[in-house]
């Protein structure tokens, strides 16, 4: 081998030896990141209704199927189509009347029909689910704010029978357990839907309302067309009507809409025996799983009970006999 590549292989051996035997200092150890600080307790949020206010809401299923069955659409379109059928067989009976206050010959009357509004002609189906939703209570003032802010809709059936007993020269009259005060919000929601009212004569019996305690905006007198009209009981509205037209048909959800529905289970049984013909001719009633009398006689009377006696009252009153 010459002798200047050999000096320079072994001048490359030393310097790589020199390398090995070098000291090299160990590359530093990841420094592992800090573990993440402890998350503050999040408070819960506050209630907006004390506890002992606040509800189950064993609701719930029945205000689903009200928005979201067909079945539910079913059963008020099947309704009012009967209706119809009745409608036409009453005008061709001048005798024929569908209101008990009614007496005597009625023939020379003109021919109205007597309806209820909320959920018979109104749809309130999202004030029950917000009540769900928030686990509230029913209360008057919850109620009114609901009526003013005017988005009831129209029960399926309710606006096409109610133009045609219109094209049949029959008046329409709403009588309703909203009251005084909201009464121009009621109005204002049947003309957003094409449900044409009268002013003269007014068609919108509405209840009379006193005024809070403590609102001394509102003058102490009752708030309504006829201070007679001051309770829940419809009957003397109905007589209002019956002494102008003659009734031939009564449509609602509930049993005050055709006779008085107070009292227990078995005093409502009682009260309607006499009339069981009635229903599917001169009486239609709609379905309202919601609320209603029937629910109030379960109660025995007694308002304010809390949610866990209600319960409790409801539970017992069921029958498991087949």
């Amino acid at each position: 081998m010459p002798r200047t590549l050999m000096s320079l292989v072994l001048a490359v051996f030393l310097a790589a030896a020199g390398c090995a035997g070098r000291s090299t200092p160990p590359a530093a150890a990841p420094v592992p990141p800090a573990p993440p600080a402890a998350a503050a307790p999040v408070a819960p949020a506050a209630a907006t209704t004390p506890a002992a206010a606040r509800h189950t809401h064993e609701n719930l299923n029945a205000v689903l199927w009200m928005q979201t069955s067909v079945e539910y659409r079913a059963v008020t379109e099947q309704a009012y189509r009967l209706a119809r059928l009745q409608l036409d067989a009453a005008l061709t009976d001048p005798t024929w009347t569908a209101a008990v206050e009614q007496t005597g010959d009625v023939s020379h009357l003109p021919p109205a029909v007597v309806l209820d509004l909320d959920e018979t002609v109104l749809d309130n189906s999202g004030f029950q689910a917000r009540q769900a939703l928030d686990s509230l209570p029913y209360t008057e003032a919850s109620w009114n704010a609901w009526c003013e802010e005017r988005r009831a809709g129209a029960i399926p059936g309710a606006v096409e029978f109610l133009r045609y007993a219109r094209e049949r020269g029959v008046t329409a009259y709403f009588i309703t357990n909203r009251s005084f005060p909201v009464e121009q919000a009621t109005r204002d929601v049947l003309t957003r839907l094409g449900i044409e009212h009268g002013i003269e004569p007014d068609t919108v019996l509405t209840r009379c309302a006193r005024p809070e305690p403590g609102d001394e905006a509102q003058p102490a007198a009752l708030r309504c067309d006829r201070p007679e009209w001051e309770n829940s009981n419809k009957t003397l509205r109905r007589q209002a009507v019956a002494t102008t037209h003659r009734i031939l048909l009564l449509v609602g959800d509930d049993l005050g809409d055709f006779v008085p529905s107070g009292g227990s289970v078995a005093d409502r049984d009682a009260r309607v025996a006499p009339y069981d013909g009635y229903w599917g001719t001169r009486w239609i009633a709609l379905p309202n799983p919601t609320y209603g009398s029937w629910e109030r006689a379960l109660l025995s009377g007694q308002p304010g009970l809390d949610d866990a006696e209600l319960l409790k009252r409801k539970f017992n009153a069921l029958d498991p006999k087949p």
